[in-house]
């Protein structure tokens, strides 16, 4: 899966990758993909569940990092 662009939170400690996500995805046209970059252990919990709260698709894991799709 190719994302249209890519959030680079590595580095970066819970809830910080989440709030980045949620700043940037309302950004991009519906049906695009966002790549978090996150190397933090709860972004793998927190960016499903955030997906889950929002209405957004949590796509998978990427080989570095997590693909959201925008749905609305």
């Amino acid at each position: 899966m190719s994302a249209a662009e890519v959030l680079d939170c590595r580095g970066q400690r819970c809830p910080l990758p989440v709030i980045a996500l949620a700043r940037r995805l309302p950004e991009l046209p519906v049906g695009a993909v966002l790549r978090v970059l996150a190397d933090d252990p709860a972004a793998g919990v927190d960016i499903p569940a955030w997906c889950r709260m929002r209405g957004q698709e949590y796509v998978g894991p990427a080989a570095d990092g997590y693909d959201v799709r925008r749905t609305i």
